[in-house]
């Protein structure tokens, strides 16, 4: 097996040379001004100090046609504000938005297809109060998105799939999620093979994130995900999330993003039932990590998953 300092030079040397195919410089421009500070909801650095440690509830919303579960319900721009102050209603800390299905089989969308589809939303929403992050895989829609507002930038690939998107994130201070990423969602089940799937995984989080650092990306801005349902069949799925702590004792913060997912079929419903009838299932998943400190939980529908969580704090207060 390939030791861990050359996999991690040799996966730097290949962020080097795409950059170069993009024309981009192959070394890091110094910015000598003061960091952009980092969100709070990604810090946990709140005004009140008794939920500063609270799992964040990131709600989700589909600016698309064809998402596996909600592809083109909230394809128009008024459905998708609508529905994110729905989201917020019923519960969510954060909106996640995204313009590009990245289920199973989907292939990639222009990036001004995109665009449209997401940045007007964005700015409406922080325009209400609503925190938001960004789904995206691609540095420019990323950029825009920071500069309209939005506290963080939400990228499966871990910002593999653009070779700038490091440099957006390290300059705009937004915060960073960082997904375990294994190619893109039209050939990502080609790569689950995994012989240990958690320490695969999590050594693979740990190499992607220190890449970032040392492109520029500070520490305190990650959030990692270790990516369900990406590049894993449905038991190992089930494993990541019995080794979460593995995960967290990379000592970042971490997001799990189950919900409605495949390897949920069967638990908690009938076998092939439509996957809106996984939310209980999905909010179970919720709680379990929140019991484990995660930073935050990504689900379709808020509520169950709130009102689980309302009940641990509840649970907590009074034990304390």
């Amino acid at each position: 097996m390939t030791d861990l300092p050359t996999r991690r030079s040799r996966r730097l040397a290949e962020v080097s040379r795409a950059r170069e195919e993009a024309s981009q410089p192959a070394t890091v421009a110094i910015d000598l001004r003061a960091p952009a500070p980092v969100p709070e909801i990604v810090t946990g650095r709140r005004r009140d100090r008794s939920t500063a440690d609270r799992t964040r509830v990131m709600g989700i919303l589909n600016v698309t046609p064809d998402s596996f579960s909600d592809g083109g319900l909230h394809h128009a721009y008024d459905a998708a504000v609508q529905h994110a102050r729905d989201l917020v209603a019923a519960g969510a800390d954060l909106v996640d938005v995204g313009g590009e299905s990245t289920r199973p089989g989907a292939e990639r969308v222009p990036v001004p297809v995109e665009q449209e589809r997401v940045l007007p939303v964005v700015q409406q929403l922080v325009a209400e109060g609503i925190p938001v992050s960004v789904d995206t895989m691609n540095a420019s829609t990323a950029e825009r998105a920071v500069e309209f507002g939005a506290a963080i930038v939400n990228d499966v690939s871990g910002g593999l799939a653009d070779p700038d998107m490091a440099r957006v994130i390290a300059s705009t201070g937004a915060g960073f999620v960082v997904m375990h990423w294994r190619g893109h969602s039209d050939r990502m089940f080609r790569n689950a093979e995994y012989r240990h799937a958690v320490e695969e995984v999590r050594r693979e989080v740990e190499l992607r994130v220190a890449e970032l650092i040392v492109l520029g990306v500070r520490q305190e801005q990650v959030v990692i995900d270790p990516g369900l349902g990406f590049a894993k069949h449905g038991v190992q799925n089930w494993e990541i999330l019995a080794g979460y702590e593995r995960f967290a004792s990379i000592g970042l913060p971490v997001l799990v993003a189950a919900s409605r997912k495949r390897f949920l079929d069967g638990v908690g419903s009938p076998a092939g039932a439509p996957p809106a009838e996984r939310d209980l299932a999905t909010a179970a998943i919720s709680l379990l990590a929140a019991e484990r400190g995660a930073w935050g939980v990504r689900v379709h529908d808020p509520a169950p998953t709130r009102a689980v969580l309302d009940v641990w704090d509840a649970w907590r207060a009074a034990r304390s």
